[in-house]
């Protein structure tokens, strides 16, 4: 674990090594750069500090955080693959693999599978439903306020939960989605568990070769449209990182909002927040 104080990356791994079971192969130290050669998987979960108002809050702070990282993990780990999470996640991806040159299979932004989750309790709930019985609930675009839910493809018990919902219950899922960080950090301020179990279920499948379906942060090369940007889409991940990209069909309306939701990211990496060289 490394920190930008040494002392909390101390700390955290001595808290961490009491949770380890007792025939557990692994171990957990506080370090520096330098210990993380040869890391088959480098997680990034830093951020300067919390933000409340929404994931851009501190766009500059976090972009010169990742570029600080970005070298560091370049000189050291530069065969790794690469696992973002700190927010905008979007705009951290980008900018990490500008930075570095890593090729895309190699930098996997996971928040979208968190969404993703996040939009099957929420159409469990208002159908009256077990989360279980959601099927094929995706969250694709931008990891904040324009992300889009695939209604289109989400069956309820084999059946289109567009032939289930109203449209005021659509737009009241797709708000809530939207604002489902916002009411965690309401109750007890930020999410752990859900973005630690998504990211635990990547490094799996990179780890011991267990082929893994999700929506993940990735940068584009023409899919869906798009080029030139990191948005959330259906991957396969296995061993060598990312390995497919997963076109879906999509509804017109949806077509339309992860256009839109692309925009806005775009938008961010021409900001001056995101200029630094």
């Amino acid at each position: 674990m490394v920190n930008r104080h040494k002392d909390k990356a101390l700390g955290q791994a001595l808290d961490i090594s009491g949770a380890i079971p007792e025939n557990s192969p692994i171990s957990v130290t506080g370090t520096d750069f330098s210990e993380i050669k040869n890391s088959e998987v480098v997680v990034i979960s830093a951020s300067v500090k919390t933000y409340m108002k929404g994931r851009m809050e501190r766009i500059s702070d976090q972009v010169a955080m990742i570029h600080d990282i970005a070298k560091k993990i370049k000189k050291f780990a530069p065969d790794s693959k690469i696992l973002m999470v700190s927010n905008p996640v979007d705009v951290l991806n980008y900018i990490f693999q500008k930075e570095t040159g890593f090729s895309r299979e190699n930098v996997i932004g996971v928040a979208s599978s968190l969404d993703s989750n996040r939009f099957r309790y929420l159409l469990s709930k208002e159908l009256k439903v077990k989360s279980s019985q959601i099927k094929n609930a995706l969250v694709l675009g931008e990891h904040g306020d324009s992300m889009v839910p695939i209604f289109s493809v989400t069956k309820c018990n084999n059946k289109p939960v567009l032939e289930l919902l109203s449209v005021s219950q659509i737009d009241k899922i797709t708000r809530e989605l939207r604002d489902y960080w916002k009411v965690i950090r309401k109750f007890k301020g930020p999410s752990l568990f859900g973005i630690a179990k998504n990211t635990v279920d990547v490094i799996r499948a990179i780890i011991k070769n267990e082929e893994l379906s999700i929506s993940a942060s990735v940068m584009l090369y023409g899919e869906y449209g798009f080029s030139d940007v990191c948005l959330g889409v259906p991957v396969q991940i296995g061993k060598e990182g990312l390995i497919k990209i997963q076109e879906i069909g999509l509804n017109k309306y949806e077509k339309n909002s992860l256009y839109q939701s692309a925009e806005v990211v775009r938008n961010y990496l021409l900001t001056e927040a995101c200029q630094i060289t």
